[in-house]
């Protein structure tokens, strides 16, 4: 009796393996490793309120469970996930700019009465590697930045990392440009030091470049902003680990720039020669539509620099080849590892 059970059972489990290794063959990948897509909305699950363009000149509203290879994806350093944002010194551009970009836009619009609030932890891994040291723009990226979307469709910052080739420190810096009344075309941006220099720093040659600054942030080295609009005031709040948090306030409802007699020397330096020496407008943004961008807005433009000395860099763009760019170090990379967007809120 006790054999006939052992041999029974024995028939049963046969039985089970045979069936398992025919339904294994009719079925070869079932059982393989599934390869699992890391998408940027599953590391900052915020994507749902923007938009994104691209530096090929891709676009989409569609951001969540998106990806682009070579301009919008997910990278791991061995510690955590980062959205990568990359763009070429060449591609095709937004209507409004000669530069390049990869970066989101926030689909809700608010004015500088109703505010809003955008953060960000990041590390800059890599700036264009050409450029001229005399224009004011070469060798930078904008990370961030407050955008008007009717008017002059100027814009209330733009923060910035720029760092000279050579150089191991570089600086970040946010610009505040003016709301001219009516023709637009004297208007300026005024340049604010965080860590390092502030943009007027340049080269006396083109392969010229200033002293290094001594506080300065690596390419690679993570640091955090925030932006918060409350009641028509921009709060800007800068931390990192290895320097001392930094704070700013401006008004963008009321202007400091109003009068000639009001423009900074800063800009005497940079824009007058341009033919820029706007004032603007006494109520500043008061009233104007807003919306964040963040990504990587890259700064550097294969324009020739003795026709505008702060915005034209003359960049190596290999006639606009992306891969040429990417591989002789005419593109910009920005990583992001953490990010909010909402309502502004009362400061600290």
């Amino acid at each position: 009796m006790i054999i006939k059970t052992v041999k029974s059972l024995s028939q049963a489990l046969l039985l089970v393996a045979l069936t398992l290794v025919l339904h294994s063959c009719s079925n070869p990948d079932e059982g393989s490793a599934i390869e699992t897509v890391v998408y940027p909305s599953d590391v900052i699950p915020f994507m749902d309120q923007w938009k994104i363009l691209l530096g090929d000149g891709t676009h989409t509203d569609e951001v969540e469970d998106y990806e682009a290879p070579n301009f919008f994806y997910v990278a791991n350093d061995g510690e955590a996930d980062w959205v990568v944002y990359k763009t070429p010194n060449a591609g095709v551009t937004s209507r409004t700019s000669s530069n390049t970009r990869t970066e989101l836009g926030q689909i809700e619009h608010w004015t500088p009465e109703t505010g809003g609030k955008l953060t960000g932890t990041l590390k800059v891994k890599h700036v264009s590697t050409s450029g001229d040291a005399r224009a004011a723009a070469s060798y930078s990226v904008v990370v961030g930045q407050i955008h008007s979307n009717e008017g002059n469709e100027n814009e209330p910052l733009k923060i910035f990392y720029k760092k000279f080739p050579g150089h191991s420190k570089g600086s970040v810096f946010w610009n505040y440009e003016i709301n001219t009344e009516g023709e637009n075309a004297k208007r300026w941006d005024y340049s604010t030091a965080v860590w390092g220099h502030d943009m007027s720093v340049v080269g006396s040659s083109p392969k010229t470049y200033p002293e290094e600054p001594e506080d300065g942030i690596e390419l690679g080295e993570e640091f955090s902003y925030e932006i918060n609009v409350y009641n028509g005031i921009m709060y800007l709040t800068f931390m990192s680990a290895e320097h001392d948090t930094v704070k700013f306030t401006k008004n963008l409802l009321q202007s400091e720039f109003t009068s000639k007699a009001a423009i900074p020397k800063q800009i005497l330096t940079l824009y007058v020669s341009l033919g820029r020496d706007g004032i603007e407008r006494k109520n500043a943004y008061a009233g104007e539509i807003q919306y964040f961008k963040q990504g990587a807005y890259n700064q550097t433009n294969g324009k020739d620099p003795e026709d505008n000395m702060v915005w034209s860099t003359g960049s190596a763009i290999y006639d606009g080849d992306i891969a040429k760019q990417y591989a002789n170090g005419s593109y910009t990379e920005v990583w992001f590892k953490e990010a909010t967007v909402g309502p502004g809120t009362a400061p600290n």
